[in-house]
């Protein structure tokens, strides 16, 4: 059976040449670089220029605004609640979009329990923040605006460079995200005017358990955990060493690399789309059209009547690993904030799942995809009440609407008031 993976969204195989590069800082080359002697002073060398690579891949002024952290989570944690307690005397309000990863959005949550204040600015239905949105929801007290460059869920790239501009006029840090964009699209933290921007190298074939924050130097920032002086007393806590070295090399890999894997992925993503949207009804990619809004690695589809969980397992089960973009709660499907945001019907909800392209596919793996997920497709819905109350006219598509029947939504308010009575 063929393996096809298409979740690299979620993270990505270590590189050989990264594994390589990591390999003597296990054994051989072991020191804590917090150490004075030779061992110290060899891994701080190591780590000194992972700093620079890593600097490389955003256009950052100086290596030594880079901070190791543990992971993307902590980088947005640190960037968010460090800014937010560093200039809580001047304002206590922030700006994030509403479609933020679930770590800022998390973490904002955690703020406002403590007093902070915080606007949520709407996106459009392809997930797209407008600039002037983001500049009308700013106050005489706003000390952070946060805006995700790429969506992690449905792809959309945002406008980061006119918000930067506008933050900059402002004179507010601007923090963003590229967790799902670093290595697969340029960025620049100075024509951003962006104070403040992680990433994790895992995602592009990088090791897990290190996180990259950028800080520049014009923003305050204080730490959220205690304990030595490492990574200039902003982050404390033993460096892991070989995951550095190792971010840092993907980083110089995908650098250089870049532009071949965007044309790459990118005739692959079309090829994937036209594939199944031509051999698959009631089908719909969420976000925008493959083209220069969307990441070239993503594709969330809606597949109507069928569930994404019983997609994924099938997928599965045929060789390939997708991700469910819903997840069942209780007796309802509770669907992403990113999908509530573009105001996804939840009939579509229930069938979403996200295929992520990589480096390493092939057209053949996209052409195996396409074949066995219209078969996987076809098996499910031949199991579906919902296919088969929409064939005897019970229930409307919701994507090409026929005026037969109710909608999801429609029907299963009747049933919801039926049950009550």
């Amino acid at each position: 059976m063929r393996r096809v993976y298409l979740d690299h969204q979620s993270t990505t195989p270590v590189s050989p040449e990264v594994f390589e590069a990591m390999t003597p800082y296990f054994l051989e080359a072991f020191g804590n670089p917090s150490s004075l002697h030779q061992h110290g002073l060899r891994v701080r060398d190591a780590m000194a220029k992972a700093r620079q690579q890593c600097a490389a891949l955003i256009n950052a002024e100086s290596p030594e605004d880079i901070i190791f952290t543990s992971d993307g989570t902590e980088s947005s944690n640190l960037a968010i609640k460090g800014v937010a307690y560093a200039n809580q005397r001047k304002g206590t309000h922030l700006v994030v979009c509403e479609t933020e990863h679930p770590s800022v959005i998390n973490s904002i949550e955690f703020l406002e329990k403590q007093g902070f204040t915080c606007t949520r600015v709407k996106v459009d239905p392809e997930g797209m923040i407008n600039p002037e949105d983001v500049r009308a929801a700013i106050t005489d007290k706003t000390i952070l605006i946060a805006v995700h460059h790429a969506n992690h869920d449905i792809g959309t790239i945002q406008p980061v460079k006119e918000i930067g501009k506008i933050a900059g006029e402002k004179g507010i840090a601007f923090y963003v995200d590229c967790e799902a964009s670093a290595g697969w699209l340029p960025i620049d933290v100075q024509s951003w005017g962006a104070q403040l921007v992680s990433f994790s190298p895992h995602r592009f074939y990088g090791p897990k358990g290190v996180g990259v924050l950028y800080r520049s130097r014009r923003a305050r920032l204080v730490s959220i955990l205690h304990g030595g002086v490492q990574e200039g007393g902003r982050r404390s806590g033993t460096e892991n060493v070989p995951a550095i070295v190792g971010g840092g090399l993907a980083s110089e890999i995908a650098l250089r690399e870049m532009p071949k894997w965007i044309e790459h992925t990118g005739k692959l993503q079309k090829r994937l789309w036209d594939g199944l949207k031509k051999e698959i009804t009631y089908i719909k990619l969420n976000g925008p059209e493959p083209g220069p809004k969307r990441i070239t690695t993503n594709l969330n589809l809606s597949t109507e009547f069928i569930e994404g969980e019983g997609q994924l397992l099938l997928c599965d089960m045929n060789g390939i690993a997708v991700a469910s973009g819903s997840s069942c709660v209780s007796k309802s499907l509770k669907i992403s904030h990113v999908l509530a945001a573009i105001g996804l019907d939840h009939a579509l909800a229930q069938g979403n799942i996200i295929m992520s392209l990589g480096k390493d596919n092939t057209e053949e793996d996209v052409d195996y995809t396409v074949e066995t997920f219209v078969k996987i497709v076809h098996k499910l819905r031949g199991m579906s009440p919902m296919w088969d109350e929409f064939e005897r006219g019970i229930l409307d598509s919701v994507i090409a609407p026929t005026g037969r029947g109710k909608s999801f939504s429609q029907h299963a308010a009747d049933i919801s008031g039926k049950a009550a009575h």
